[in-house]
């Protein structure tokens, strides 16, 4: 029988057990004195470990959820810390959708990246059928230099307010090369002396190293990249994928 310890008992012996097995002396020596403080004597601790112990052992999936959980919650403060910042669209209209729309989906994408193109119409698609959703979109040109230089245009774009047709326009133009990045920027209507005395400021140089900055910050390995509320998912989760972030974000406000 536990005595007068209750769930800060239980969970201060299972503290006890897990710093214990794991070699984390310092830290099981605080879980001990936590027990100490609780009123749990030597007797009534091993025998609260022996219980932990064994439901462990008898249902040892609780340990990669509990993990799972506290994952998701290093995710969601990380996100918070750079919230304002990465959905806030640069020049105000690097976006596409509802500008108030209730939820926001941020994407950081390369325009090297055959995953980033594949996304494309998957975000068309929840734009279309989504009329509440806005997504913002952040370059992370972290394949090449040609890349690069599409991220720089993009941002020129965005500058002309052309941002999201110019975004759909090089994806669907081909790889990012010299010729195919001045290709699409007419294509759009973009004027390309104001484009190019944009792309030579710091401005447009410091908003790529800012967006690599938060995609290290948020442990993106690679593009596409998504930030959707307190979620966040790097590759190209589909049509499917995105619906179910969004759903998420919406339940749990």
């Amino acid at each position: 029988m536990i005595m007068g310890g209750g769930a800060l008992a239980i969970a201060a012996a299972a503290a006890v057990w897990f710093m214990q097995t794991s070699g984390a002396s310092s830290a099981g020596d605080e879980a001990a004195k936590a027990a100490l403080a609780a009123g749990i004597d030597n007797k009534q601790k091993a025998a609260i470990e022996a219980i932990v112990r064994d439901y462990i052992l008898k249902n040892p999936e609780i340990i990669p959820e509990a993990v799972e959980i506290l994952q998701n919650r290093q995710k969601g403060a990380a996100i918070n810390e750079v919230r304002a910042q990465i959905e806030t669209p640069f020049a105000g209209n690097a976006f596409a959708g509802n500008p108030n729309g209730d939820v926001i989906i941020v994407e950081y994408s390369d325009f090297a990246c055959p995953y980033c193109k594949q996304t494309t119409a998957d975000i068309a698609r929840v734009l279309q059928e989504d009329k509440n959703v806005k997504v913002v979109f952040r370059e992370l040109p972290i394949l090449s230099e040609a890349s690069n230089d599409a991220a720089l245009m993009a941002l020129a774009a965005a500058k002309q307010g052309k941002y999201y047709a110019f975004h759909k326009t090089m994806f669907a133009t081909g790889r990012p090369t010299p010729s195919t990045i001045e290709s699409a920027a007419k294509e759009v209507g973009m004027d390309m002396q104001a484009a190019r005395k944009f792309i030579a400021t710091p401005e447009a140089r410091e908003e790529i190293q800012k967006n690599i900055e938060v995609a290290r910050q948020l442990q993106f390995t690679g593009t596409p990249a998504f930030v959707v509320g307190n979620q966040s998912q790097v590759g190209a989760v589909g049509y499917d994928g995105i619906k179910e972030m969004i759903a998420k974000a919406r339940s749990s406000k």
